[in-house]
C-alpha cells in the first residue's frame, strides 16, 4: 500500500510545503507550520467526462430584494443592513473576552422571544455556562434550543433534520470534520468545516453566524479564504479600559461595509447607545488645550468624537510618537506637513495622540482635526468648545474636501455646536445648516490664526 503524502501547511497563511520549515516564507510568521494529510489528486481523465449544460439567465432579470429578519436590537440590524438573510453567512470576529457570546446569546434570545426558531452550538463550553449567560443576560426562559458539539457531521444530521431560522457556531476553530487528519482550528479544517456548515445553511435557508477567534494581529484566525466564504464579515472592537463595544461591519453583501453599532458592556449584558456622539462627548472638558472634536462619519452614521493631543519636551534623542486610536504613519505626516509648510516646529518633543472613549478612527477627514490639536497643544490656546473640526490634508498643505459634509454639520447642530472649520468646496455651493457657521479653509497655514496669542 502507497504511503500517504504528506504536506506542511502555514496555520497563518495557508501556504503549503513539501518539509517543514521553522518560518514561512509567504507571511514570515514563525512557528506556524504544521504536518497534515494531503488531500486526495483529482480521478484522471476529468476531461474526458462529460458535463452538463448550466442554465443561463438574464442579467437584466427582476428579482426581489431578499427578506430580513430584524433580531429587535437596532445597533445590529442597522450593521447587518436592516436584518438576517435567510441562507446567509455571517462571520464575527473579536478579541477573546470582548464580548462576542455575550452579543450572539443576546441575539439569540431575541429571535427566539419574537418567533424565531434557533439554535445555539457551544463548542467552547459546556451547556451550563451558556444557560447561566443566558440567565445573567435575561435570556433564560427565551424558546431557543442549545447544544455542545464539534463534529460538523453531527451538526449538519441536526440541520437536516429540524427546520431553523438561525444557528450560531461558537466557535469555527473550534469545529472539525472526522474525515480530514488535521487538528481542529488548522487551515483545513477551518477551510472544510466552515464550507460544509455553509452550503448547509444555503440549501435550508437557514442564516448561519459564526464566531471567529482572532490573531494577534486582530485578523480572523484561520486562512484568508474563510472571509472571502461568508457573506458578511463583522468585527467587534473596543478596549477592555473601556465600557464601549464597536460592531463594525467591514464586508456585507446584503448592506453597505463600514457600517457601525455602539454597545455599552455592563453588567446585564450590552446595551445599545441610541446618540453615540453624546456619549463619547460626555467626559469632554471645556476650554482645554490640545483637544479638538472631530465630525466623522462611520457607514452611514455622523460620530463626533474628541481627539486628543499632548506634546512635551523629550529627554531622548529619538522623540517619542504615540498613537491611541489613529494610524501612526499618517500623525508623522501631519507633523511633517506641519513643520514642512507651516513652520511648527515640533520634532524635538515627545506627541502622544489619542481618540476618546476608545473609538478606532481610519477617515482621513481626521486629519484637519489631529493638526488644530496638535497645534493647539503646541502653543496652550484651546480649540474653541463649540467647534467641530474636519477635513482630509495634502503633502503640500491643501485641505481636500471631504464626502457627506451636510451629514456631519447636522450631527454638530443637534449637539449645539455653533461654528464648523471644514474644506472649502470649489466645484458646488457649500451646504448651509441653521445654526452652525462654517468656516472654509484652503490652506492648513490658515488655521494657524486661531492659535495666536495676537
Amino acid at each position: 500500500m502507497a504511503r500517504a503524502q504528506r504536506l506542511y501547511v502555514c496555520q497563518s497563511c495557508g501556504t503549503s510545503y513539501n518539509k517543514w520549515a521553522g518560518k514561512c516564507e509567504a507571511c514570515a510568521e514563525w512557528n506556524c507550520i504544521t504536518e497534515e494529510a494531503a488531500p486526495d489528486a483529482p480521478p484522471k481523465g476529468l476531461g474526458r467526462i462529460k458535463g452538463k449544460t448550466i442554465e443561463l439567465v438574464s442579467l437584466a432579470g427582476v428579482s426581489e430584494a431578499p427578506p430580513r429578519r430584524k433580531c429587535g436590537m437596532p445597533e445590529f440590524d442597522r450593521v447587518t443592513g436592516g436584518g438576517l438573510v435567510a441562507g446567509s453567512a455571517v462571520l464575527i470576529g473579536g478579541d477573546p473576552g470582548i464580548g462576542k457570546s455575550t452579543l450572539l446569546m443576546q441575539v439569540t434570545g431575541q429571535l427566539a422571544k419574537t418567533g424565531g426558531r434557533c439554535l445555539y452550538i457551544s463548542g467552547e463550553e459546556a451547556a451550563g455556562q451558556v444557560r447561566m449567560r443566558a440567565q445573567r443576560l435575561g435570556h433564560a426562559d427565551a424558546p431557543a434550543d442549545l447544544a455542545t458539539s464539534t463534529n460538523v457531521r453531527d451538526i449538519i444530521a441536526t440541520m437536516e433534520k429540524e427546520k431553523y431560522d438561525v444557528i450560531v457556531i461558537d466557535s469555527i476553530q473550534t469545529m472539525y470534520l472526522d474525515m480530514l487528519d488535521s487538528a481542529p482550528g488548522t487551515v483545513a479544517q477551518v477551510r472544510a468545516s466552515a464550507q460544509e456548515l455553509i452550503r448547509a445553511a444555503k440549501r435550508r435557508g437557514t442564516c448561519l453566524l459564526l464566531v471567529g477567534h482572532v490573531t494577534k494581529e486582530g485578523q480572523i484566525a484561520g486562512p484568508r479564504v474563510l472571509e472571502h466564504m461568508v457573506d458578511t464579515v463583522l468585527y467587534f472592537e473596543g478596549d477592555r479600559g473601556h465600557a464601549f463595544r464597536i460592531l463594525r461591519a467591514v464586508k456585507n453583501r446584503f448592506g453597505a461595509t463600514d457600517e457601525i453599532g455602539v454597545f455599552e458592556m455592563a453588567e446585564q449584558g450590552l446595551i445599545e447607545v441610541e446618540n453615540p456622539s453624546e456619549i463619547f462627548l460626555s467626559q469632554r472638558q471645556q476650554n482645554i488645550s490640545g483637544s479638538a472634536v472631530f465630525a466623522g462619519m462611520e457607514g452611514t452614521r455622523p460620530l463626533l468624537v474628541e481627539i486628543q493631543a499632548l506634546v512635551a519636551p523629550s529627554p531622548l534623542g529619538t522623540p517619542r510618537r504615540a498613537v491611541i486610536g489613529w494610524d501612526s504613519s499618517r500623525l508623522s505626516m501631519v507633523l511633517a506637513v506641519l513643520e514642512a509648510r507651516c513652520g511648527v516646529a515640533i520634532g524635538a518633543n515627545d506627541v502622544y495622540l489619542n481618540v476618546a472613549g476608545g473609538l478606532k478612527i481610519s477617515e482621513p477627514a481626521a486629519d484637519l482635526a489631529v493638526a488644530s490639536a496638535l497645534v493647539s497643544a503646541m502653543s496652550g490656546i484651546p480649540v474653541p468648545d463649540d467647534m467641530i473640526i474636519f477635513g482630509e490634508i495634502g503633502l503640500s498643505g491643501e485641505i481636500r474636501h471631504v464626502t457627506q459634509t451636510e451629514q456631519r454639520l447636522k450631527e454638530a447642530a443637534k449637539l449645539g455646536f455653533k461654528h464648523a472649520l471644514a474644506p472649502a468646496i470649489h466645484t458646488r455651493k457649500a451646504p448651509k445648516v441653521e445654526g452652525i457657521k462654517t468656516t472654509e479653509t484652503k490652506q492648513l497655514k490658515d488655521i494657524l490664526p486661531l492659535f495666536s496669542e495676537e
